[in-house]
């Protein structure tokens, strides 16, 4: 399994790709963007897979939908100079007390 690095590696050489073939500003206004739709694409994928949505869905979609958002997450964490996964281990892992 990857760690959050890693990963944060990933999302980023694909938003390069992905901002070079369409000619995309990476600005707050696609950060921000992009992380809103596809929260509103990981909606519809379960409403669809529990059956309240329009058309059917798949676990496989779900599954696409939450990694879509996981890595524009990563990126946005990256662009604002945030290491997630210490962010991660010190805001939710405060909840457990001193180790």
């Amino acid at each position: 399994m990857a760690d959050i690095d890693q990963l944060s590696d990933l999302a980023e050489q694909i938003a390069v790709l992905y901002a070079d073939r369409f000619g995309v500003e990476r600005d707050a206004t696609w950060y921000l963007g992009k992380m809103t739709e596809e929260l509103g694409e990981v909606t519809s994928a379960y409403l669809k897979l529990q059956g309240q949505g329009r058309g059917e869905g798949s676990r496989a979609d779900l599954e696409d939908e939450v990694a879509d958002l996981l890595g524009f997450v990563l990126l946005f964490a990256r662009w604002q100079g945030i290491d997630a996964g210490a962010a991660l281990e010190r805001k939710w892992g405060g909840y457990l007390g001193p180790q």
